[in-house]
């Protein structure tokens, strides 16, 4: 029986270098908001570079593009740990740090459980996401899908 697990990838366009004193704050977070998401229930992985976290990656070829991805057990999971703490706060001040897209910047999906996607990977989800809309393939929070039957 294979069991999945919840990917996500999120991403933003930023405002500023990361070495920019705008920027301070989210960067200066970093580190402390991966600390909380490293041990919360649910958690299985996170992309990390070089670093140990995801700025020195991109997507799309765009080097203003920031690139987050993680996996989790299941969408409760992503949600309790979005919703609190600091990622609440830096979420809710995420237009000093991000431009507005019009496209979509989420995008989840089912992965068998020990898969860890690509960025590739990712871009193709959202990509598809932006194209047809929330679909088994790609969906969002608020318009999901359940696992694939085993």
């Amino acid at each position: 029986m294979t069991t999945y697990e919840l990917a996500q990838v999120n991403i933003g366009r930023l405002r500023a270098p990361l070495d920019a004193p705008e920027m301070k704050d989210f960067t200066n977070n970093l580190e402390p908001v991966n600390a909380v998401a490293d041990v919360s229930d649910g958690f299985v992985w996170r992309l990390q570079g070089e670093a140990g976290d995801a700025t020195d990656l991109r997507i799309y070829g765009d080097e203003w593009l920031l690139v987050n991805m993680s996996v989790w057990r299941d969408a409760d999971a992503l949600k309790a740990f979005m919703y609190q703490g600091v990622h609440r706060e830096l979420l809710a001040r995420r237009r000093e740090f991000f431009e507005r897209l019009s496209e979509a910047v989420t995008a989840l999906w089912w992965v068998p459980a020990g898969h860890r996607p690509t960025v590739a990977e990712a871009e193709d989800r959202l990509t598809r996401l932006r194209e047809d809309g929330p679909t088994a393939y790609a969906f969002t929070l608020r318009a999901s899908f359940s696992p694939p039957a085993a």
